[in-house]
């Protein structure tokens, strides 16, 4: 098996590992403790860890959409290809990306939870995107997966409060 074949699955696989741990973590605290409650903490752990990725793109803030574009595109992992992003807008007023694929998504799929669970999972998970974006000093919204809708994510960047 060549390198970097190796390497996409490794890569695939530790995703999957990730989403079985939000998926476990999620069950276990939601049956200690409720749903609201367990939604609330792996959600503000989760945006915690999007804070400390944010400050890499900080340098494009608060409105140089295209350079973060650049910068997020070139993050993504495995050449694009693991959440496989559409730009459908770049312009001064935002920079909105739809993410087609989702190595959660499908891991969760696969692990047989269901679509509401997902759904919420997605939710969760997503809250990596408000920390990454908003404390690289970005106004940030997304549209995160529903039963019934294609794809994943769409990812809404809108320049900092400083360009408005």
């Amino acid at each position: 098996m060549e390198t970097d074949d190796r390497l996409r699955q490794e890569l695939h696989a530790a995703f999957r590992n990730r989403a079985l741990l939000y998926w476990h973590l999620f069950d276990t605290l939601r049956r200690e403790l409720g749903e609201p409650r367990a939604t609330e903490l792996m959600s503000r752990a989760i945006y915690a860890r999007g804070t400390e990725i944010g400050r890499a793109f900080a340098r494009h803030a608060p409105g140089d959409l295209a350079g973060l574009r650049d910068a997020f595109l070139a993050f993504v992992p495995d050449g694009g290809r693991m959440f496989a992003p559409e730009v459908v807008r770049c312009d001064a007023g935002g920079l909105d990306i739809r993410l087609t694929r989702c190595p959660l998504q499908e891991a969760w799929r696969e692990a047989g939870v269901p679509e509401p669970d997902i759904a919420q999972l997605c939710h969760i998970a997503g809250r990596i995107d408000n920390g990454t974006f908003e404390a690289a000093g970005f106004a940030f919204s997304a549209d995160t997966w529903e039963p019934g809708r294609e794809g994943c994510c769409f990812l809404h960047v809108r320049p900092g409060p400083a360009a408005r």
